[in-house]
């Protein structure tokens, strides 16, 4: 019945009825919810000092090669620098050496001439576009003379001749079109293939036999003249 108590073998059981293990975790009191969302506000990072993100913009230019002082200053530009504060910093990386075109100038002449086999007209053409000085750009260009320059034309010609097909006088031409293209003057280049197509074979040497190198370099060079004046 209900509200008696029950009876055990050892007498009358007052404990009340038992709704879980005693091994139960206590629950957790209800109470209102407490955010722990705290509003904060974050201050504005101060200004970066213009000079030092020019200093970084530079390093980061010369890790992947060295560059001519007008490179740089032509990425300070587009970041947005000041020209005062541009002009600053290199002139403080020209007094440390960290800008040199001098030798920058002298390290391309020497890379590409030996890497592209380019001649001293491509080369001073490079330079002008990296904005090196045409005095500097002379004296590190001076330092390939005229008998390494024909050398190289000479090793180029026999190099793409192992592969050259076609009549004497199509590769002929293709060959002092390659040298033109490389900055090489008309009487170095025509001579340099004339030279390799003599040696290459009986017909070869017919055909090169029939070139008189000088008058056609002096026309190469009176056409080369009349298309800048045109340009």
């Amino acid at each position: 019945m209900a509200g008696r108590r029950a009876r055990t073998g050892r007498g009358w059981d007052a404990s009340p009825p038992r709704t879980g293990d005693a091994t139960d975790p206590p629950r957790p009191r209800r109470g209102r919810r407490r955010s722990e969302e705290t509003d904060t506000v974050e201050s504005p990072a101060p200004p970066r000092d213009e000079s030092e993100v020019a200093r970084e913009i530079c390093l980061r230019q010369l890790a992947v090669r060295p560059r001519t002082r007008a490179e740089l200053a032509g990425a300070l530009a587009k970041r947005g620098i000041s020209e005062e504060v541009s002009a600053e910093v290199l002139d403080r990386y020209d007094e440390v050496g960290i800008i040199d075109d001098a030798a920058f100038a002298r390290a391309w002449v020497s890379s590409r001439h030996a890497g592209r086999g380019l001649a001293r007209r491509a080369l001073a053409n490079e330079l002008r576009r990296k904005g090196v000085d045409g005095e500097v750009a002379t004296e590190a260009l001076d330092e390939l003379d005229e008998e390494t320059e024909a050398d190289t034309a000479r090793s180029l010609v026999e190099r793409k001749l192992r592969t050259a097909r076609g009549e004497p006088d199509a590769v002929f031409r293709r060959l002092v079109g390659m040298l033109a293209r490389k900055g090489y003057p008309p009487g170095v280049a025509i001579r340099a293939v004339k030279d390799a197509l003599a040696a290459q074979s009986a017909e070869a040497a017919e055909f090169a036999e029939q070139i008189d190198a000088d008058a056609l370099a002096e026309a190469e060079g009176e056409l080369e003249r009349d298309n800048r004046l045109v340009d």
